[in-house]
């Protein structure tokens, strides 16, 4: 394995999110419920985690375990705002955000993970049940990202259920790598 495959298994542990070009209702619904498992599993991973534990980034020059339950809340804020702009606007042009950027600011430094935890949980809540009640018009309707281009809703569901987990993975595979846990 060279140096380049290990940070590439670092940065992606479950691998790249690669989505089927026409989801069917049961794939779409896996997701929905890897997306409501989300703030319950990470609650369970990082409540065990002291202080020094939630510093420790996952990879060199990557986020620390912090940074990241913290980013999980902003990136999921971002993207349910997102899916209530495109089912209630004709192609929406949503705004990305700098996420190295916000991992940096002083909420993403100081502020304790259990307040994102607690987002987390309202937000998933919200979120799911929006998703649950979505029929085919309204999963295949589309928001533009200035730089991905045109992303329909139904791809969306499964990019954020990859999202959480590829996340996840990563605060769960350093804690075993450091002993914290059991693998």
């Amino acid at each position: 394995m060279t140096d380049d495959d290990t940070l590439e298994s670092l940065r992606y542990p479950l691998g790249r999110f690669e989505a089927p070009d026409t989801p069917d209702a049961g794939r779409i619904a896996g997701w929905i419920g890897q997306i409501a498992a989300l703030p319950a599993a990470l609650r369970a991973l990082v409540e065990g985690l002291d202080a020094r534990q939630l510093e420790v980034p996952y990879r060199e020059g990557g986020w620390n375990a912090r940074q990241v339950v913290h980013h999980l809340a902003d990136s999921h804020l971002n993207s349910f705002v997102r899916f209530k702009w495109a089912l209630t606007e004709d192609l929406p042009i949503i705004k990305p955000h700098d996420e190295q950027a916000w991992a940096r600011l002083p909420d993403s430094r100081d502020v304790p993970v259990g307040v994102s935890l607690d987002l987390l949980d309202a937000l998933h809540a919200r979120w799911c049940g929006l998703l649950r009640g979505l029929g085919p018009d309204e999963l295949c309707r589309e928001f533009e990202h200035p730089e991905s281009g045109r992303i329909r809703l139904d791809g969306n569901i499964g990019l954020y259920a990859w999202h959480g987990r590829h996340h996840l993975e990563h605060i769960r595979a350093l804690a075993v790598r450091q002993g914290w846990v059991p693998n």
